[in-house]
């Protein structure tokens, strides 16, 4: 008995180690060479600093509200009715995830260009032509493209809440003849508090750090596009330094407040044995919910469909469909120096990601949820972490360590990034591995194992051959998600990657739909692809887990 415990803390040692080396170590390095009194005053005394730090928030703040005014109605009709299409809608929620959003970028500015979609049929209708892209105009567009992309992470966490209330308390409050809508703001909304902060927490800090969107439309006025241009003059202008280490606390103090809020909510919505009864809205109105969640899917969808469109069209200029249709592009695609390498370049480095991922979320799962180790607590904390370090973050740090520390020389980025990128993907994928696995063994009963143990049999062959099988459809989800969301994976990429034999997926499409005339043709041709292959996998991961893959998007 002591000899296994033994094991358990050493393993749970080696998980801590993984986060001190590979995630406190670079974030704190760049922490301390960016808290520097000179390099801080220029960034707060700086006009141009100060606007981007109120610009990021400003983004993150407004795309954060939208996604709540989005998803609430339709995570609430869900919930409480049955109605046409319902078993298709957990699926359709996670199509706007199949494209980065700044790839999507593309689709929108075809969408909303002063010769794009939207204007040619402003023109056709005998009306003056709108630039939706000049001005503010710029910051609206960043704002819905991220919230139609991030709206599914903040649906998922509602209905999931939403399914942890008793429906008795509600029942009871009916029979004491309280309205539906004073019900909805005095029992329901409350409860709904945890789903709310953990969502909410995830959006806002996700837009907050966003890279890619801010950079396709050249909106240089934020500050995650001002740590990526300072990167090339690093030595002779530090202040990147200092704005990671600003953008970093304010990531960080998100988080915490939401943790804090979490921590003091949600403890009396667990809902026992009792079980929702679905209502059918009488006559027309029961295909409501269905028009609500098939208009925002088509509008999630429509920069994806026009991508498509761009990937396919000869000439799509001034018109609402392109002139003519064409194989070219995809041909150019697969001949372009950068596309099949970048391929082959993003499954190494995705595939050493997902097994690092894996087996560390294992093991950090069962040290919090099966084992209970002291400290047990911390290393759950390390591995949810992540979420609140943003990608820009981990990358800035490990090109800092790569350069500083003589040990880590070896894993140099410029040379190749294939551990350190690889190691980075990682990192930021932990947390979905940790929250699918434990969400496994909360509903795995520890009983089978001392069962097993009873009979004779070792500790490994118990879980081996009892947990084991009951997690893995938890494991594979959770893999899955590493996998594919590392595949298209942005700050991290577009940092790391500095040689063109190195590029990435995203790194690859970014310079694609940077060349002029048919970049950005080429590049969605190259978008094609990685939204059927990523859609094929969200597929799998939503059929395993269905409803439950809500606890994979959790705090």
């Amino acid at each position: 008995m002591k000899l296994r415990r033994l094991a358990q803390y050493l393993l749970a040692m080696l998980a801590a180690a993984f986060f001190i080396l590979f995630l406190l170590l670079p974030v704190g390095g760049v922490v301390v060479h960016g808290c520097d009194a000179r390099l801080l005053a220029e960034v707060f005394c700086n006009p141009v600093y100060v606007n981007a730090l109120i610009h990021s928030l400003a983004i993150a703040l407004t795309t954060t509200l939208l996604v709540a005014v989005i998803t609430l109605p339709l995570a609430f009709w869900y919930d409480r009715y049955r109605f046409p299409g319902r078993d298709a809608v957990n699926l359709a929620m996670f199509l706007p995830m199949i494209l980065p959003p700044f790839v999507g970028a593309i689709g929108f500015q075809q969408l909303l260009g002063y010769y794009g979609v939207v204007n040619s049929i402003l023109a056709k209708c005998g009306m003056a032509r709108i630039d939706f892209l000049a001005g503010s105009g710029s910051f609206w567009s960043i704002c819905v493209i991220e919230a139609l992309h991030l709206y599914p992470i903040f649906y998922l966490n509602i209905v999931t809440s939403f399914g942890n209330i008793d429906p008795n308390l509600e029942d009871a409050a009916a029979n004491l003849g309280i309205s539906p809508c004073r019900r909805f703001f005095s029992i329901t909304l409350p409860l709904l508090r945890p789903g709310i902060l953990a969502g909410g927490a995830l959006v806002l800090i996700w837009s907050f750090t966003e890279l890619g969107t801010p950079l396709m439309f050249n909106y240089t006025a934020v500050t995650p596009v001002q740590i990526f241009n300072g990167l090339t003059e690093l030595e002779s202008n530090p202040v990147p330094f200092a704005l990671v280490a600003v953008t970093l606390a304010v990531s960080l103090a998100l988080y915490l407040i939401s943790r804090r809020l979490l921590a003091g909510g949600g403890a009396v919505a667990g809902k026992g044995n009792s079980v929702r009864t679905l209502e059918t809205l009488p006559g027309l109105r029961r295909y409501v919910p269905t028009v609500a969640f098939s208009l925002l899917t088509l509008l999630a969808i429509l920069p994806h469909l026009v991508l498509i469109l761009i990937a396919f069209s000869r000439v799509y200029y001034r018109s609402v469909l392109p002139h003519g249709f064409t194989l070219a592009h995809f041909q150019e695609a697969l001949s372009n120096a950068l596309v099949l390498p970048s391929i082959g370049n993003s499954l190494r480095y995705s595939l050493i990601a997902m097994a690092i991922a894996m087996a560390i979320g294992v093991l950090t799962s069962l040290v919090s949820t099966r084992w209970r180790l002291k400290g047990g607590a911390l290393t759950d904390f390390l591995a949810m972490t992540p979420l609140a370090v943003p990608g820009i973050v981990v990358a800035f740090g490990y090109l800092s360590m790569s350069v500083r520390f003589r040990w880590a020389s070896a894993f140099n980025a410029v040379e190749n990034p294939l551990i350190l990128l690889s190691i980075a993907y990682a990192v930021r994928r932990i947390p979905y591995v940790v929250r699918a696995v434990s969400s496994g063994l909360e509903q795995t009963p520890v009983e089978l194992e001392e069962a097993a143990r009873n009979f004779g049999a070792s500790p490994w062959r118990a879980f081996s051959r009892i947990t084991l099988p009951l997690i893995f459809a938890n494991m594979l989800v959770g893999g899955l998600f590493a996998f594919s969301f590392s595949m298209l994976e942005v700050s991290d990429s577009l940092i790391l990657a500095q040689k063109s034999e190195f590029f990435p997926i995203t790194r690859a499409l970014y310079e694609l739909s940077q060349i002029l005339g048919s970049g950005n043709s080429i590049a969605a041709a190259f978008g094609v692809w990685t939204m059927l292959f990523l859609g094929a996998t969200l597929g799998v991961a939503t059929t395993l887990l269905g409803r439950k893959i809500g606890a994979v998007f959790k705090l």
